[in-house]
């Protein structure tokens, strides 16, 4: 049962379209989602390890599922809308470009530098309200409001004298809990798959995580205990498990304190109370952020990484201007588009929804070997 302060039923679409017989709104979102061109070629986009290191690691597409089944867990306890959870969730990184945060970093730099910028959220609305081309009626997936709504409010709030062009998106109040959520299990489960590739890696050893993270510390200590001959791996496991445990039970039960403190009764209630109600409580937080600053100080900038890093940036740098100085070369399709926008943003577009292995295919066929 639902609890009176979820997400019931939508806004509505842009185009309308009759209800299904047996799929509510925001299961029909979740399956245009999968079906997606998008969705699919997140399998090939870098999460934080590239296939050099193996094919065990996580990529964008895993990643995603874990915060799928994350934000269920926690939507379910919450009496949320499971569905639109879903959807949010599945589509949260569908704008994100090859090569990671430092793919993202390059497009923003070359975007600047033409008077633009780059953000992948904003790109992913693009995508799902007109690259996705899968109907006759309309461009786009035709998503409903709370999905669109959420892909650019999950991770912050933007100021509507700022952003005209999203003035739709009722910038002047906060999103839902559903779309709330997606921030918060996002960094759950990076923060825990992160830790487990470095491990994995040998970038990170149990004795750098023990001491750069103190609930890390704690939580290992109390695997040692019942299993103090097991292996160090399995040891590392338990303490992990534990640790995301505790952030998701923390979460939970710190929401609903204060849902409850703030008298919330409804989803107008969420939307118009002046901060965000989904948080960690302040010492789980303090966790996450101690967890996250290691992973920044010692995984995502660390001497292993750098080269990587270097050469994505350097692939995306090389193709931007190659096709900013010869437009000619760019697909048909994208050419068009360059009638009606900035050959930047264009070029921007094209980049962005690239896969690792095609970007560097055609960094093999336009500058490497030309």
């Amino acid at each position: 049962m639902r609890a009176p302060y979820a997400v019931e039923r939508t806004r509505g679409r842009k185009y309308p379209e009759p209800a299904h017989p047996y799929r509510d709104d925001f299961q029909r979102d979740r399956d245009r989602i999968i079906h997606a061109r998008a969705f699919r070629r997140l399998e090939n986009k870098t999460q934080v390890f590239t296939r050099r290191y193996s094919d065990h690691f996580r990529n964008r597409l895993t990643h995603t599922l874990e915060v799928s089944q994350i934000s269920r867990t926690i939507a379910r306890v919450l009496g949320l809308n499971e569905e639109l959870v879903e959807a949010l969730a599945l589509v949260h990184d569908i704008g994100h470009p090859p090569f990671g945060h430092a793919g993202e970093q390059a497009l923003d730099r070359l975007m600047r530098a033409h008077g633009g910028c780059f953000d992948h959220n904003l790109h992913a609305l693009r995508i799902v309200e007109d690259f996705e081309l899968r109907y006759a009626a309309f461009a786009g997936l035709n998503l409903t409001f709370e999905v669109r709504e959420g892909i650019i409010k999950h991770s912050r709030d933007w100021k509507a004298a700022e952003h005209p062009a999203l003035a739709e998106y009722a910038l002047d109040q906060r999103p839902p809990l559903e779309a709330q959520l997606i921030d918060l299990t996002d960094e759950i489960a990076y923060n825990t798959a992160d830790l487990d590739d470095g491990y994995e890696a040998k970038v990170l050893s149990v004795e750098q995580i023990r001491a750069g993270v103190p609930a890390f510390e704690r939580l290992y200590e109390q695997a040692e205990k019942p299993f103090p001959s097991a292996p160090e791996k399995l040891k590392f496991n338990e303490a992990l498990k534990a640790f995301l445990n505790r952030m998701v039970t923390d979460l939970i039960e710190s929401t609903q304190r204060r849902l409850h403190e703030a008298g919330v009764r409804s989803c107008d209630d969420v939307r118009r109370w002046p901060e965000r109600l989904a948080a960690f409580s302040p010492e789980v937080d303090a966790d996450r952020r101690a967890a996250k600053q290691f992973l920044y100080q010692n995984l995502y900038y660390s001497d292993e990484l750098s080269p990587e890093k270097v050469d994505g940036e350097r692939v995306i740098t090389d193709l931007f201007a190659f096709w900013m100085r010869d437009p000619s070369a760019l697909p048909p399709s994208y050419q068009r588009k360059a009638e009606d926008e900035t050959l930047a943003r264009v070029v921007c577009d094209y980049i962005a929804g690239m896969t690792d292995t095609y970007i560097l295919m055609l960094h093999e066929k336009h500058i490497a070997g030309s």
